[in-house]
């Protein structure tokens, strides 16, 4: 897999992952241009954590992952040292991604990409820990992707739909703080 700046990032064969589609992945970095460079990234089921290389290769100044597979964490882990600039840091932790958010208590991150396994029940705990534990910064987004068919974004408290975007089987549905003063957009 090859993201900005032609790098590769190396997977785990088979389907134990589900990397973001470069269509998907390049749609989200360019409704976010100009969000990225010096932004805290949070990379939820970060899989093969292309999206938290993306952002580090575009100038996050802080990239966490979070994913339950002990070997997928190391991918992660060896992905990201590959990409990142010594002014940049990064950290990947392992396990429930719910557990490891109730850990992130206290910080907030302005950029959040949630991407789990399509048919898990983790959309709406995951969305409820944020909220609760408030870590998307005020002027920050989260985006989602989902298949249509397993799953329809809901608004929820703590947390607005903002946009939602649809590529071929895979959709993506971005949220805001509740509050946050900024207008919605289909």
């Amino acid at each position: 897999m090859r993201i900005y700046g032609n790098r590769q990032l190396k997977t785990l064969p088979g389907l134990t992952t589900r990397p973001t589609p470069a269509r998907v992945r390049e749609a989200v970095f360019n409704i976010w241009q100009g969000a990225i460079a010096g932004c805290r990234w949070l990379d939820l089921c970060a899989g093969s954590g292309s999206m938290g290389a993306e952002a580090l290769c575009r100038g996050a100044s802080l990239v966490v992952g979070i994913d339950k597979w002990g070997k997928v964490c190391s991918i992660i882990q060896e992905n990201w040292e590959k990409v990142a600039q010594p002014e940049q840091e990064f950290k990947v932790l392992r396990g429930d991604v719910v557990g490891r958010l109730k850990t992130l208590a206290g910080q907030q991150f302005d950029r959040i990409y949630f991407d789990p396994p399509y048919a898990s029940n983790l959309y709406q705990p995951v969305l409820e820990a944020i909220a609760k534990y408030q870590l998307l910064a005020d002027s920050g987004e989260l985006a989602v992707e989902y298949s249509p068919n397993h799953w329809t974004p809901q608004p929820m408290s703590g947390l607005d739909i903002c946009r939602q975007k649809v590529y071929g089987n895979t959709a993506l549905a971005f949220y805001r703080g509740v509050g946050s003063g900024l207008r919605r957009e289909r």
